[in-house]
């Protein structure tokens, strides 16, 4: 049986090595050599520098920037969503005109005033704090 010699070659590696020697100061070039050493990858945003950093130097074979750059387009794109805002639902009238009037009468309840501050936030409130506040209106007057 015959067996291949299969050696396998490390592009990021050897791009890595030449930008080391290339830019031996760079503090971004060794950071990224030693965490490729210690977890074998990188980000694509570490990639995509890197790339940037190695089409400076003259001596790079092209061929190893296009690997490079083959490797980069193979990984995924990670964006972060934005924070979605929902839209503040229309200040109930009826809620609102109850607040008012149960605080026409009863300006220092604290229950009425913690709804009525929810309210001017124009955070909604819930089903339960409706019915509640609707209990407080018949009660009172």
């Amino acid at each position: 049986m015959m067996q291949k010699n299969t050696i396998e070659v490390d592009v990021i590696l050897d791009v890595l090595k030449k930008a080391v020697e290339a830019f031996p100061s760079s503090v971004f070039v060794n950071s990224l050599l030693n965490q490729y050493q210690e977890r074998g990858s990188l980000s694509r945003k570490q990639l995509e520098g890197l790339h940037s950093k190695a089409s400076k130097i003259k001596n790079i074979a092209p061929g190893k920037l296009a690997t490079l750059q083959a490797i980069i387009l193979r990984k995924p794109t990670r964006y972060r969503s934005t924070i979605s805002k929902t839209l503040p639902e229309e200040v109930d009238l009826v809620t609102g005109q109850l607040v008012e009037d149960i605080l026409a009468k009863y300006p220092q309840h604290k229950r009425v005033l913690f709804f009525k501050m929810k309210l001017d936030k124009n955070d909604p409130l819930s089903a339960i704090e409706k019915e509640e506040l609707k209990k407080f209106h018949k009660l009172i007057l």
